[in-house]
């Protein structure tokens, strides 16, 4: 994971494509971290007490944890993980995240109007600035601009709009 500390998505129970929680192990969390796999031994032990020795272990490492974690599902470990402020995220599904409340409440999934299909939900915006709100609405359907684009930009006149529309131009 960026900033240098390992970080491994680990298998939760029961054991689905999404029953998962990416886990990073910074120096801080390895202690609590080695309690809650029931090895605390390993927080003392000089082969896996420094980031520097747990360095070429990390499959092994993250095996520890897996073991751990893949008897418990991913929102126990979550909450496991959280009290012992140990960095960690679950691994959602496209239906966790469309009815997760606090990424609608954050805009980062929003409900979108459609003319043919209806509303529907689809990713926000990421970017949140106070000066320049973005509006995220469907794509235009086909043709739905022409009459814009080909008299408002390149300058057609009706006649000529009127015969590219009759002879199937557009």
């Amino acid at each position: 994971s960026g900033g240098g500390q390992p970080g491994w998505a680990v298998k939760c129970a029961p054991g689905g494509p999404n029953d998962y929680v990416y886990v990073i192990v910074q120096p801080v969390g390895w202690k609590p971290l080695s309690e809650l796999v029931g090895r605390p031994e390993l927080a003392d032990d000089p082969e896996w007490s420094t980031p520097e020795a747990r360095l070429p272990k990390l499959n092994k490492m993250f095996q520890l944890i897996e073991e751990w974690s893949s008897t418990l599902p991913k929102w126990e470990v979550l909450e496991k993980l959280n009290a012992h402020n140990i960095p960690c995220g679950p691994i959602l599904s496209t239906k966790e995240i469309i009815e997760d409340p606090s990424l609608a409440a954050n805009e980062m999934v929003v409900k979108v109007p459609h003319p043919e299909r209806g509303e529907f939900v689809t990713v926000g915006s990421p970017l949140k600035l106070s000066d320049s709100p973005v509006d995220v609405t469907s794509s235009p359907l086909l043709g739905e601009h022409n009459e814009e684009v080909f008299v408002g930009e390149l300058g057609l006149g009706d006649e000529e709009l009127r015969l590219l529309k009759s002879n199937g131009v557009i």
